[in-house]
């Protein structure tokens, strides 16, 4: 893969700054987003979006964008009857690059144990803008980035909000003052952690051309989409629900510079059909593993259907196909 750095990597975009309008934009609106807000005691702003608070579709699509640094536009519309879904999820990005990799992908790992929790142990994957800040992930050394913000927003896909010995290393690591920091909780079972989810759609393939070894710095722009599910109470179901949605609805289009070849061979290896895990459940293929993420199929994650058009030659190439049939077997019920 090239070093070349992204272009947005050489412009001093900050991914925290840019998100700084949006989060304040959450906080000012919470109570009509159905979230809560609190400050623990050192200062953070703690978010909760379907904890204890209801959270709503609505506050999922800007934690999406937020998540997405500033960089990214996350919304909904209305699906016709040949989609087969009535409601999806549409995402776009001008700086594919730094949104998705560089801020959104939830690559952070962060974890307490017992002992250090006092009670029970803690793991999270963290992402956002705040990723950016610690760079503990050697995916930026490769994107030729690090931001200098004086200030954060993190999200959580967590169930309970994190140890004070975890908050203590977010801190430290990100270098900030502790009213300069923004936790954002988003278990998958709610409204708005399903959405946020789901917002990953073009961070799926965007990560995925990454793992191809695709150059990141001839990838200009993406726009995808993904039929958005209600949300399931039992956890494992909820975050099935949410890859199924990328991996058997997600359909992206990126838009890249450079050989044609490889573009062509991008929208031929991209697609989730590539691996032998396709075509079942993703909920039911994590259980058959013993919820071991690692002993699945890397080449499952990723959109069901892709475009790929190299706008130095006008060329555009098509892989895969969405699945809407077992969509609907895993999703819908008759009335």
């Amino acid at each position: 893969m090239s070093n070349t750095p992204p272009p947005a990597a050489a412009e001093g975009l900050s991914v925290n700054r840019m998100a700084r309008p949006l989060v304040e934009r959450l906080l000012h609106d919470a109570d009509a987003l159905g979230l809560q807000v609190r400050r623990d005691e050192s200062g953070v702003h703690i978010v909760d979006a379907g904890i204890a608070a209801p959270g709503t579709v609505e506050a999922g699509l800007r934690i999406g964008e937020i998540c997405m640094g500033g960089l990214g536009h996350v919304g909904l519309r209305s699906g016709s009857h040949a989609e087969g879904w009535p409601t999806w999820l549409d995402v776009r990005s001008s700086q594919p690059v730094l949104a998705c990799l560089g801020s959104q992908y939830a690559g952070w790992s962060l974890s307490a144990t017992k002992e250090e929790t006092g009670g029970k142990k803690f793991f999270s994957l963290g992402s956002g803008p705040a990723r950016a800040l610690a760079v503990k992930e050697k995916l930026f050394a490769e994107l030729n980035y690090r931001d200098h913000a004086d200030c954060g927003v993190l999200v959580l896909e967590v169930d309970r909000p994190p140890p004070r010995i975890v908050i203590d290393k977010l801190l430290r690591d990100c270098n900030l003052a502790a009213d300069a920091l923004t936790l954002i909780l988003t278990p998958t079972t709610s409204l708005a952690g399903t959405t946020q989810v789901v917002a990953r759609v073009l961070e799926v393939a965007l990560h995925k051309s990454h793992e191809l070894g695709f150059t990141l710095a001839n990838i200009v722009d993406g726009a995808g989409t993904a039929p958005l599910p209600s949300p399931s109470a039992d956890g494992v179901e909820a975050m099935g629900r949410t890859n199924d949605s990328i991996l058997y609805g997600g359909r992206v289009h990126l838009t890249v510079r450079g050989d044609d070849q490889a573009a062509r061979e991008l929208a031929r290896a991209l697609p989730s059909r590539n691996s032998h895990d396709h075509g079942r459940s993703f909920a039911h293929i994590f259980k058959e593993v013993e919820y071991d993420f690692y002993k699945i199929d890397g080449a499952l994650f990723a959109p069901a259907e892709v475009w790929v058009s190299n706008i130095d030659s006008g060329n555009t190439w098509h892989g895969g196909a969405p699945d809407m049939a077992l969509l609907q077997r895993l999703w819908l019920q008759e009335a």
